[in-house]
């Protein structure tokens, strides 16, 4: 016996898709207006309006305060990135075609596929993956902005980072460069380097991929030609990451 929604539950159904609906567009206008004019430069007013509401009371009622929109933005970025980060570091035979491909690509850019070289090439291909719609794109101009924000210098996470993948990843990059890791097999010296300028170099890491990124964003929203073509052009941003990565120290 089947009994049908009572008035009340599908009243409660409209509110909640209703509510969702208007999460929604705070977050896309707010994608757009901190891609547009920056994370300190968008209004708050401005994301409201073009959200198509009439004050700031539904921003505060789903998102607290305009930082607690600009977190919901970078956590939803970071979750789409690290299910992508999951597929590209999965095996082979658990992560099928689109894991292979990622590691025969990371072999091809940095002449041997190291565990290192791996490890760069996934991160890359998983922040590409944002490249494919509008919201991702502006998602890649926004995280550019606060790329030296992450924290990984002095060890200390930014909240949307903490206990994640990418912090993981890192961590683990972080080591290779201050111990001259590589995976075996590698056939390179690589010099040890101090912690500190480890650190220093998986941020300058993160910044160098966020800016590539972010640039290749606003070049696909402007409809402007690429010179380099997508697997070129993230096959090459392999190796230059890699290169000064295992780049010799300061003597």
């Amino acid at each position: 016996m089947t009994t049908r929604p009572t008035e009340a539950s599908a009243g409660r159904g409209r509110t909640r898709t209703a509510a969702e609906t208007t999460r929604r567009r705070l977050v896309r206008a707010a994608e757009q207006l901190f891609a547009e004019h920056g994370v300190d430069g968008a209004r708050t007013r401005d994301i409201t309006e073009r959200a198509g509401q009439a004050n700031s009371s539904a921003l505060h009622y789903h998102f607290g305060s305009r930082d607690g929109l600009l977190r919901a933005i970078l956590a939803e970025h970071q979750a789409r990135v690290e299910r992508a980060l999951a597929v590209r570091l999965a095996p082979p035979e658990d992560g099928g075609a689109e894991a292979e491909a990622a590691e025969a690509r990371a072999a091809k850019a940095g002449g041997g596929a190291t565990e290192l070289t791996r490890l760069v090439a996934a991160y890359i291909e998983a922040e590409a993956s944002e490249l494919r719609d509008e919201s991702g794109r502006d998602c890649l101009r926004i995280v550019s902005q606060l790329a030296h924000e992450t924290g990984f210098r002095d060890g200390r996470p930014h909240e949307t980072l903490a206990g994640g993948m990418l912090w993981g990843v890192f961590t683990r990059v972080a080591e290779l460069v201050r111990t001259g890791g590589g995976g075996p097999g590698d056939g390179v010296r690589r010099a040890v380097l101090p912690d500190a300028l480890a650190r220093e170099r998986v941020e300058l890491m993160v910044m160098l991929v966020g800016s590539a990124f972010a640039d290749r964003a606003r070049h696909v929203q402007a409809g402007r030609p690429r010179p380099v073509e997508g697997a070129a052009f993230r096959a090459d941003l392999v190796r230059v990451v890699v290169a000064m990565l295992t780049a010799p120290g300061p003597s």
